[in-house]
């Protein structure tokens, strides 16, 4: 993160961020990669999302920080708590978690202004061996993603990686949902969809600040929104799995700002 200072908007509205607003980022992404930390112990069969999001709404607050989602747009929880077939915007509430279940929680935080947005899986009691590899091909998915975000490279690059990739291993990557920029404000030009063609869409550039997230089927890839107008579930009722990384782009690459200060991101340390 080597450069000179930025802030401006591209042709596409896209934000160019200075030098100086990598650090606010970085605290914001450590913040709630720190909470998601904390949660591999509270996620066990018996337990209810409504009672982990309790445990992370205690915690934002305890860290002088505001949680981004209560009162977006009328949602009303510190996080986003998805299982199963779920695939996106999981409700928290009184369901209690089960053998095997597998668990997405989504957290964003804002730190002096600056939102950090990061999600990834957990398991209650004891993982099958279809759903570990959803679950690595998932996190691989966005891994192979990131690596190739740097600049000259185009968002259409990363899409491409994240669906040849995912393809590859016979799963299907969502469409109808996607990453987005972020910075001072939670929701932002581009649109990153993690599926797409090579050299395609708007070009990579220092400052840049987006999440990658991408959502990975063991089936098809067609969801559909339930009545509650939040909870996005696979149509052919398959397993999903995602993980979401909060980004900036340097001279050289990216900086990952949510990476797990534990090392539990991916959640087969708990095995």
């Amino acid at each position: 993160m080597i450069g000179k200072s930025r802030g401006r908007m591209t042709k596409d509205g896209i934000r160019i961020y200075e030098d100086a607003d990598f650090a606010g980022m970085a605290a914001a992404g450590k913040l709630a990669a720190e909470i998601l930390d904390s949660l591999s112990e509270h996620v066990f069969v018996g337990q209810t999302t409504g009672a982990i999001d309790k445990i992370i709404e205690d915690q934002v607050n305890a860290a002088g920080a505001t949680s981004a989602t209560i009162g977006y747009k009328g949602y009303k929880h510190a996080s986003c708590i998805s299982v199963n077939h779920v695939v996106c915007h999981g409700i928290p509430g009184d369901k209690k978690l089960k053998d095997g279940d597998i668990v997405n929680i989504d957290v964003t935080v804002i730190v002096d202004g600056w939102f950090g947005d990061t999600s990834r899986m957990y398991v209650a009691g004891k993982l099958s061996r279809k759903t570990e590899r959803l679950l690595q091909v998932t996190h691989d998915a966005l891994m192979k993603g990131i690596e190739v975000v740097k600049p000259g490279n185009t968002f259409g690059d990363i899409g491409h990686a994240i669906q040849t990739f995912a393809e590859s291993h016979r799963m299907s990557v969502v469409r109808d949902f996607c990453g987005h920029g972020l910075g001072r404000v939670f929701h932002a030009p581009p649109n990153v969809v993690h599926y797409g063609k090579a050299g395609t869409g708007s070009v990579l550039e220092p400052g840049m600040f987006f999440t990658i997230e991408p959502m990975v089927n063991l089936g098809r890839p067609e969801t559909k929104v339930l009545a509650d107008d939040w909870t996005a579930v696979t149509r052919d009722k398959s397993l999903s799995a995602q993980f979401e990384h909060s980004i900036g782009v340097t001279e050289t690459g990216c900086e990952i700002f949510t990476l797990s200060p534990a090392g539990r991101f991916h959640p087969t340390y708990q095995v």
